[in-house]
C-alpha cells in the first residue's frame, strides 16, 4: 500500500502505524498463542485443528490426542478412524485427520521426526499453509518469517486501513510492508486478543477501543451511525 502514497503521506502513515503498534503492545502486554502446547509438534497439530474451530474447543481435544499420539512417529502410524473419533468435535474431522497423519509421516520421512523450522519446509507438510507455518515459526521457534493472518487480523487490519486486500496472502504482504519486522510475531497476538475482546465482527465495541482515534473504520462508519 505504501507505494501509492506520497512521501509526506508515507511519513504520516508510518507515525500512525507506529502509534497503533505502541498502543496494542501496551494494552495486550504478554499476549500469546491461545493454543495449549508443550513443543513444536503439539503446536503444529493444534494449529491444523484450529481451522474453522475455536481455540477453546481445540484445547479440549488435544490433551486426549497427545496422550495417545505424543510424537510424529506415533501419529504417523495411527488408525485414521481412531483419530477421527478423537477430533470429531473440531469439525472437518476427516480432512483434518488426513492432514495430521500426512504431516506426521512427512516429518518422520523427510525431517528425521522433527518439525522443520523453515517456511519452505513447513509448506511441504499436508494441511499446512502460510498461516499455520507462521504460527509454528513465530510461537515455537521465535522466527519472524511473516505475519499470522486469521479472521481477526484480516478484519481489523482492514478496519485500521493497514490493508485493503481481501486474500490472506495479500493482507500479509501489506502488513509486512507496514510493520517493523520485530513486531511481526507479537502483532498478530495483540490483534487476535483485540478482535476477541473489543473489535468483534458483527458489533465492534468502539466505546471500549484504545485505537478509536486512529481508526478510519470508526471515523467513516461507526461515528456516522
Amino acid at each position: 500500500m505504501s507505494s501509492r502514497r506520497s512521501r509526506a503521506q508515507q511519513r504520516k502513515e508510518q507515525q500512525r502505524v507506529a502509534r497503533i503498534v505502541e498502543i496494542l503492545s501496551e494494552e495486550y502486554r504478554g499476549a500469546e498463542c491461545a493454543l495449549h502446547h508443550s513443543n513444536p509438534f503439539q503446536l503444529l497439530i493444534a494449529t491444523i485443528l484450529s481451522a474453522q474451530c475455536t481455540d477453546v474447543r481445540v484445547n479440549l481435544v488435544t490433551p486426549h490426542l497427545f496422550a495417545i499420539y505424543p510424537s510424529p512417529h506415533s501419529l504417523a502410524e495411527a488408525d485414521p478412524h481412531e483419530v477421527e473419533e478423537i477430533i470429531r468435535s473440531t469439525g472437518f474431522f476427516r480432512n483434518k485427520t488426513r492432514s495430521l497423519i500426512g504431516a506426521s509421516r512427512r516429518i518422520v520421512e523427510s525431517f528425521h521426526g522433527e518439525v522443520p523450522a523453515s517456511m519452505k519446509d513447513l509448506l511441504t507438510l499436508p494441511g499446512v499453509a502460510r498461516k499455520t507455518a507462521n504460527v509454528v515459526l513465530g510461537t515455537a521457534f521465535g522466527i519472524a518469517a511473516g505475519v499470522v493472518v486469521d479472521t481477526h487480523v484480516s478484519r481489523i487490519s482492514r478496519r485500521l486501513d493497514l490493508t485493503r486486500a481481501e486474500t490472506a496472502v495479500a493482507i500479509e504482504e501489506d502488513l509486512i510492508d507496514e510493520l517493523e519486522e520485530g513486531d511481526w510475531i507479537d502483532f498478530s497476538h495483540w490483534v487476535i486478543h483485540h478482535g476477541r475482546q473489543v473489535c468483534q465482527a458483527r458489533k465492534p465495541r468502539c466505546d471500549r477501543c484504545v485505537l478509536v482515534d486512529l481508526c478510519p473504520y470508526y471515523a467513516e462508519v461507526v461515528s456516522q451511525i
